[in-house]
């Protein structure tokens, strides 16, 4: 029963030593079995040993890929451990002298006497102070939020578990976009909560979708990121945002509105959801990508009625926002450190996009000229989690399209490039790197290996 262990480890020892490489097709199990003489139902346990190890990759219909010899965990949209020398997938905006402007607003707060009040335990909704400077930073064209509203989290994440906790039972049914955040996936996963597709185009979530996806069994929330959508950089105009609005206006559906990039566009937009449905939209929001992950508060504008329920969820979950990231929030929206911060990021993001148009001209990429990253849809015979491996293998991260779908049938054959942590000349460099992996194609691949089509039939599409 144990030798089918043994054939994993020698292929896991030919990917070890290169025989094998990422992106590589390996062959049918069928066929795998009749090479090495073995049962099919063995050469079966052959393969699920080399998924459950990270070494390869297996799609319904598809076929098994070698991942890389140091896998990422499936699904998890950031690198942590430093493994890549350019990290194309951890996404949070740095600019230069940042950690100069930050520092004036905390050294007040080192101070014994302030010191023993920032580190006491902070409620749900904070100060009034706190709320006003939350208020005042959300605000957008003729929209602010009362800051009686506002509920304050560790970061914005903790934000969104939140209010998914507080809005749906385990077994509840949660609308989203087709391609979704990554821990959105995860806490609904922790939540006991079924994600739910709804269709998509150009312009965002249609709302017939949205309609017909309640209607065959009832939803207990819909879950968007309608300015600059991560992954594929779409804002929804502010028609289809009407559009939406009086749909769950007539259906009493419950939004989490996460705007946590929208922080990019330089004029007010189209107008939030927490503007055209304030009874029904929960608005989540963050400074970890305006400001810093380290020391970070997260943001709820709940509906009045909510907020009770809201900070109930915030105090059970234990996502509290700690009172010394509170106060030091509140120093740097007051003093125009955030704003400061904004405007640089604002300026950098703009000069990032302008490398990827250079390096990656010519290819199938979704991105907004004032966001931190872009959809790349692979060129044929590509796929995400092979490219992911082989761009790995050079030593640049990127996250697989993959990571982000709902549906496991619709799988995209691209990938998301985070263009917010590595340097300007690293970036430069990677994208170019990646420009000429895509160019060449996998190694080892062959007319069998090239991928199929999306189940839209229409190959490398999201939606």
């Amino acid at each position: 029963m144990d030798d089918f262990r043994g054939i994993a480890d020698r292929i896991a020892l030919d990917i070890a030593r290169g025989r094998l490489r990422a992106g590589q097709r390996l062959p049918p199990q069928r066929a795998f079995a009749r090479r090495h003489g073995i049962a099919a139902s063995t050469a079966g346990r052959v393969y699920a040993e080399l998924v459950r190890r990270g070494l390869v990759v297996g799609e319904v219909g598809r076929g098994t890929f070698v991942r890389s010899a140091r896998a990422v965990p499936q699904g998890r949209a950031l690198v942590e451990d430093g493994a890549a020398r350019v990290n194309l997938e951890l996404n949070y905006p740095s600019v230069p002298g940042q950690a100069e402007l930050l520092a004036p607003a905390l050294a007040p707060l080192l101070r014994p006497d302030a010191l023993t009040d920032a580190l006491r335990p902070a409620a749900a909704d904070g100060t009034p102070h706190a709320r006003e400077a939350a208020a005042a930073l959300l605000a957008t064209g003729d929209w602010r939020p009362d800051p009686g509203r506002v509920l304050f989290t560790g970061n914005a994440r903790q934000a969104i578990a939140a209010t998914l906790g507080s809005l749906v039972r385990p077994g509840g049914r949660v609308g989203v976009e087709p391609l979704t955040y990554p821990l959105v996936k995860e806490i609904a996963g922790r939540l006991g909560i079924t994600l739910v597709p709804v269709r998509a185009d150009e312009d965002g979530p249609v709302a017939e979708s949205v309609l017909a996806a309640h209607r065959s069994a009832p939803l207990s929330a819909l879950y968007l990121q309608p300015t600059l959508h991560n992954p594929t950089s779409v804002t929804v105009p502010a028609e289809r945002r009407l559009q939406l609005a009086r749909v769950v206006e007539d259906l009493g559906l419950p939004v989490v509105e996460d705007r946590i990039w929208s922080f990019l566009h330089r004029d007010p937009g189209p107008p939030p959801f927490a503007a055209l449905a304030p009874r029904l939209v929960h608005l989540v929001d963050g400074l970890s990508k305006r400001v810093a992950p380290g020391l970070t508060a997260g943001f709820a504008v709940v509906p009045e009625d909510r907020v009770a329920a809201v900070a109930a969820a915030v105090r059970s979950g234990g996502w509290s926002a700690g009172a010394f990231a509170l106060e030091a929030a509140v120093r740097w929206i007051g003093d125009g450190t955030v704003a400061r911060l904004v405007a640089a990021k604002r300026e950098q993001a703009v000069r990032r996009q302008r490398l990827l148009r250079e390096a990656l001209a010519g290819f199938a990429v979704r991105a907004d000229p004032h966001g931190y990253f872009a959809w790349w849809e692979l060129p044929e015979p590509w796929r995400a989690d092979g490219f992911a491996a082989a761009a790995a293998a050079h030593g640049i991260a990127v996250t697989p399209g993959t990571a982000f779908r709902v549906d496991p049938k619709r799988t995209p054959d691209a990938v998301r490039l985070g263009l917010a942590s590595a340097a300007e000349p690293e970036l430069a460099g990677a994208l170019r790197t990646l420009a000429a992996l895509a160019a060449r194609g996998p190694r080892g691949s062959s007319p069998d290996g090239a991928r199929g089509s999306s189940a839209d039939g229409r190959s490398g599409r999201p939606w």
